[in-house]
């Protein structure tokens, strides 16, 4: 039951932080989190579905989709989204090309390869995908009005 309530919170709408207070003004956001599921028919072929998830289970693939649209009259430029990693789920990858990650609770912010977690004893080692807190992504494009997108990551039930 725990967890189930923890995914709960994965339906609220993703953080936006905007570069300039018109951008955060006119670009909405919604967010859907969908539970990767494998079947085999009668054939044995197999196919892949994404579900909205009604129970999950540790090792479940979870799909996260962030979608933006621009609801003003003018472009909206220097746009970021940034996105919690639930603490139920490891980070897997994002699906969307620019994305960076935080293992700090988002103080700062690069590729998982160039980061470092500072252990109890208080040396350092590289970080790891389920040391990730939030993915980020600032789109280099402005957003011209009217236009929707979507950002993607993947993540596992811890």
């Amino acid at each position: 039951m725990k967890l189930l309530l923890i995914l709960f919170a994965l339906f609220l709408p993703s953080a936006a932080l905007a570069q300039n207070q018109v951008a955060q003004n006119q670009v909405a956001l919604s967010s859907e989190v969908f539970v990767e599921r494998t079947t085999t028919d009668a054939a044995g072929r197999q196919s892949v579905s994404l579900l909205p998830p009604s129970v999950v289970t540790p090792g479940d693939h979870l799909v996260f989709v962030l979608n933006y649209r621009n609801n003003g009259a003018t472009p909206a430029t220097n746009f970021v989204v940034s996105n919690p990693i639930p603490e139920s789920v490891s980070f897997d990858r994002s699906e969307s090309a620019g994305a960076v990650v935080s293992v700090d609770g988002g103080r700062t912010w690069g590729a998982l390869a160039a980061l470092t977690v500072r252990n109890a004893d208080g040396t350092s080692r590289p970080a790891t995908a389920s040391d990730v807190t939030h993915v980020q992504w600032r789109l280099a494009q402005a957003i011209p009005a009217g236009a929707s997108g979507s950002l993607r990551f993947r993540g596992v039930v811890k």
